[in-house]
């Protein structure tokens, strides 16, 4: 079997449970080592079984929480080159277990086989990840401007798919808190996703495998669970796609996510 769980997502901190038969991994560790401890105890789970965590970047809501864990954990570290050399340039004294693989590689860990890919983002070399086990796949595609054709190809084999949905557009474009320059790097082509913009990427990936799609990546201010699922599910109605033939969950910042079955 073949699950992942949301450990908590949006601009606070990003962090996601992937686990089968024999193998647990992280999938970002953004939220603090504390918050990460509890939120896998609610799940069962003992850091200690965690068998690595897999960056997408180096920014803080997706790489903060790592230097206290690898204070306490001696938990591998699975990232690019830059971007495991970002983060040892933040903290050079502190030892990690890094091991560095190349974008556009493909590696396993225990028994998920894991593919990578690069997405367009303001980071050193951001990416996205596609993992395996037997016959199923789960997307993640976090962080990124624009869906570019290479992502989509890469997640439309997704059976799950965790996708950013990060901002309503009128609600960015009036928010008075923002400055304009702001703005243009959340809507810019290395920003990230608006709500429209990931409900595009979910109905090209009909006909494929997708019978669920996780939403994340919310922001506080300029979005809500209500905006981010119900344009994915207005998009998935004009392409006549029934309510339950593919699933809109709306991942938390605060909370955990259901244990949902790739």
């Amino acid at each position: 079997m073949f699950y992942v769980t949301i450990l908590g997502s949006g601009s606070a901190g990003n962090c996601a449970l992937v686990e089968t038969p024999k193998t647990r991994l992280l999938l970002d560790g953004g939220l603090s080592t504390l918050q990460m401890r509890q939120r896998l105890a609610a799940c069962g789970v003992n850091p200690l079984e965690i068998d690595g965590i897999l960056l997408t970047h180096e920014h803080s809501d997706h790489a903060g929480g790592l230097d206290v864990w690898c204070k306490q954990f001696q938990t591998p570290v699975y990232a690019n080159a830059l971007t495991a050399e970002a983060l040892r340039r933040q903290s050079p004294g502190l030892a990690k277990d890094w091991r560095v693989f190349m974008t556009g590689s493909d590696f396993s860990i225990g028994d998920v086989a894991v593919q990578t890919f690069s997405v367009p983002h303001d980071a050193m070399d951001p990416v996205g990840f596609v993992l395996h086990y037997g016959m199923a796949s789960l997307g993640f595609l976090t962080d990124l401007g624009f869906a570019t054709k290479l992502a989509c190809e890469r997640v439309r084999q997704a059976h799950t798919l965790v996708i950013e949905a990060n901002h309503d557009e009128k609600l960015l474009q009036n928010d008075t808190r923002r400055p304009w320059a702001t703005k243009q790097r959340i809507m810019s082509r290395h920003g990230h996703l608006s709500n429209d913009a990931a409900a595009g990427v979910v109905a090209g990936m009909l006909g494929g495998n997708i019978r669920r799609t996780v939403l994340g990546h919310l922001s506080r201010d300029c979005n809500s669970a209500e905006l981010a699922g119900g344009a994915v599910r207005k998009r998935l109605e004009t392409e006549g796609v029934a309510a339950e033939t593919v699933e809109v969950f709306v991942a938390s910042q605060r909370e955990v996510s259901p244990r949902f079955e790739v």
